[in-house]
């Protein structure tokens, strides 16, 4: 059996910054309400949950998808399944939730992705030096390849693209004004589960261009990229329904079909470039070309990361572009809550296209560390 697999609901938590508005809420009871929302609103389907797919990164370890699906109240019967790409991660989950019902092996998966950057255990290494040595993070890559942290992987992407630091600000200002904009109109309203009684994004603010000038670099001495051109650290949590086909025609519901998936490596020292050939791969493979696309939604990790992908898959989104790709603004506004982002991208696409011309095409893409890229192409039915 293959048979098209279908997000026919999505939900994601309000982004907090870490540290702040979600700072002692551990990363199941971020994610159990958006879970259990996504239950619900596909439970007129009539078929039950068959497994729970969450990408997370620096959790408190052990099956947090399976925590999470008790604690959603799905049941005893529902299992679980954690899954880390790193940054892609949330992407991933909803791909692995695909292929099952594609194949055939399930019917309903709920699949997305959390981060609790607030509560996420501290670790020291053993072994190795003198006891209690922090550690601060698991490699990217082995001893011999590039393993540099995110900021200074964009600021190094950012040299070798001629991404300027004016188009770095820019672009920010323009995800914060976006999302401002988008909260004001209501069009988050649909897709946020309230959590501890919040209901908003916790970042989103007005940015003034004199005040980004002023930050200096973040990263590297003389660099261009800044606090305020990059994402936070962040607290969420975001998933879908995936169901095939016939599930959803027989409904008759809305939804997003997905045509193809793909993961591609690139250079390590380059990550943040990883969703340029992971991009290609899936035009490829569906023939399709990136001026027919309606919906682009990238996770801005960094503005100089995204503008250095979009300028490569010719894409303008400071200027003819700018309604096609994250027009409702992105992590540099919303928060970039590393497990889960991917699945925030999925689900801004899903409200983005609500109510499109079926047919109408919807991008996502993350960029991940070690040098890997995700992207996912969606068509309206």
């Amino acid at each position: 059996m293959d048979e098209r697999a279908v997000v026919v609901a999505a939900r994601r938590t309000p982004i907090g910054t870490a540290g702040h508005a979600f700072r002692g809420l551990p990363s199941d009871r971020l994610a159990a309400p958006v879970v259990g929302a996504v239950a619900r609103d596909v439970a007129h389907l009539g078929v039950p949950v068959d497994d729970v797919v969450l990408g997370n990164c620096t959790g408190p370890g052990g099956n947090l998808a399976r925590v999470c699906a008790l604690a959603a109240g799905l049941g005893h019967e529902v299992p679980g399944v954690t899954v880390d790409r790193q940054c892609g991660s949330g992407l991933a989950a909803i791909l692995l939730a695909a292929q099952a019902v594609r194949s055939g092996d399930a019917d309903l998966v709920v699949a997305g992705g959390v981060e609790s950057a607030s509560t996420a255990p501290l670790r020291i290494r053993r072994g190795e030096g003198e006891p209690g040595v922090p550690y601060e993070r698991a490699p990217f890559a082995p001893e011999g390849h590039p393993d540099p942290d995110m900021g200074p992987a964009a600021e190094a992407l950012a040299a070798a693209r001629g991404v300027t630091r004016e188009r770095q600000d820019a672009y920010a200002r323009r995800s914060h004004a976006r999302a401002l904009a988008a909260r004001e109109a209501g069009r988050f309203a649909r897709e946020i589960v309230p959590v501890c009684g919040r209901a908003d994004d916790q970042r989103p603010r007005v940015l003034r261009p004199e005040s980004l000038a002023r930050l200096p670099a973040a990263f590297v001495p003389g660099g261009t990229v800044t606090a305020g051109n990059s994402s936070p650290v962040s607290d969420g949590a975001a998933a879908v329904a995936v169901v095939p086909e016939r599930l959803r025609a027989a409904a008759g519901l809305p939804g997003l079909r997905l045509l193809a998936g793909a993961v591609a490596g690139c250079d390590p020292a380059l990550p943040g470039w990883g969703p340029v050939p992971a991009v290609r791969r899936v035009l490829r493979r569906t023939g399709t070309d990136l001026e027919s696309v309606a919906a682009v939604e990238i996770v801005e990790a960094f503005a100089a990361q995204v503008l250095a992908v979009t300028d490569a898959l010719g894409l303008d989104p400071l200027g003819a572009d700018s309604e096609r790709v994250c027009a409702d603004g992105g992590a540099l506004a919303l928060g970039h809550p590393w497990g889960a982002s991917g699945a925030v991208v999925v689900t801004r696409l899903f409200s983005r296209l609500a109510g499109a011309p079926r047919g109408s095409l919807g991008l996502a893409a993350v960029a991940v560390g070690g040098g890997l890229g995700i992207a996912a192409l969606f068509e309206v039915v």
